[in-house]
C-alpha cells in the first residue's frame, strides 16, 4: 500500500506549523505502507492542485491530508468535508474568499473514506488524545480535504481520502492561555498511529 502524506506549511502569522513539523517526521514505512510525504502551501485552488498533481504522479492507495486546527485538544479525523470557501482571513498569497463554492460542478458535501472510528481507536491506543470531528471548517484545510474527495470521485476509482486536524505544538502554546498543545514526538505517534488503522481496515 502507498500513502500520500500532506501537510500544510505555517500560516496565519505562525512561524512553523504541527502538520509539516510532524508529517516531515513520520516513518517512510508505517505499518507496512510506503509513506510519500508533501507538503502543500496555505493557499486556495494552488493546494488541491499541487495535491492532484502528486495523486496522478504518485498513484497512492490514499491519500491522507493533515492541517493544523489550534485550540483542538487532540488528534481529530474529519468526517465531511463541505462544497464551500468562506474564510475569516487570508491565505498565503492575501486570498479571502466568502461564500464561494470549490467546484461549481461538486457535490454539497463529500464524506471521507478513511475509517475514522478505527483511527481514533488506534491514536487513543498510542496514548494520544483524539477524537472524530464532523467540520473541518470552511478555510484551506476544508478546501483541500473537499478537493482530494472530488478529485477521487472524478478520476481516482479506488483511492481512499480524508483529512485529520492535529493541535498547536507546545512552543506555539506559550502565549496563548489556557490552549491546548502536543509535542511533535505525540503527534507523529498519533499519525502513524492513523496511518496504521487505515492500513489494517483497507
Amino acid at each position: 500500500m502507498k500513502v500520500l502524506l500532506t501537510a500544510f506549511n505555517p500560516f496565519g502569522g505562525e512561524s512553523v506549523n504541527p502538520a509539516q513539523e510532524a508529517v516531515e517526521a513520520v516513518a517512510d514505512t508505517v505499518a507496512g505502507a510506503e509513506v510519500v510525504k508533501l507538503v502543500v502551501p496555505t493557499v486556495f485552488k494552488k493546494s488541491i492542485e499541487t495535491v492532484h498533481e502528486a495523486m496522478k504522479r504518485e498513484k497512492p492507495d490514499v491519500t491522507f491530508c493533515i492541517g493544523q486546527a489550534g485550540g483542538r485538544i487532540g488528534l481529530t479525523p474529519e468526517r465531511v468535508a463541505i462544497n464551500l470557501d468562506d474564510a475569516r482571513i487570508e491565505d498565503n498569497e492575501g486570498n479571502q474568499p466568502v461564500d464561494s463554492p470549490i467546484f461549481e460542478d461538486g457535490k454539497n458535501a463529500y464524506f471521507t473514506s478513511l475509517p475514522v472510528k478505527a483511527m481514533v481507536q488506534k491514536i487513543k491506543d498510542a496514548g494520544v488524545p483524539s477524537s472524530i470531528s464532523y467540520t473541518a471548517g470552511t478555510f484551506v484545510c476544508n478546501h483541500l480535504m473537499y478537493g482530494v474527495l472530488y478529485y477521487i470521485e472524478k478520476e481516482f476509482p479506488g483511492m481512499k481520502g480524508g483529512f485529520m486536524h492535529v493541535p498547536y505544538l507546545h512552543e506555539q502554546a506559550v502565549n496563548r492561555a489556557n490552549t491546548p498543545s502536543l509535542s511533535k514526538d505525540d503527534i507523529v505517534k498519533g499519525i502513524e498511529a492513523a496511518i496504521a488503522a487505515i492500513v489494517e481496515n483497507a
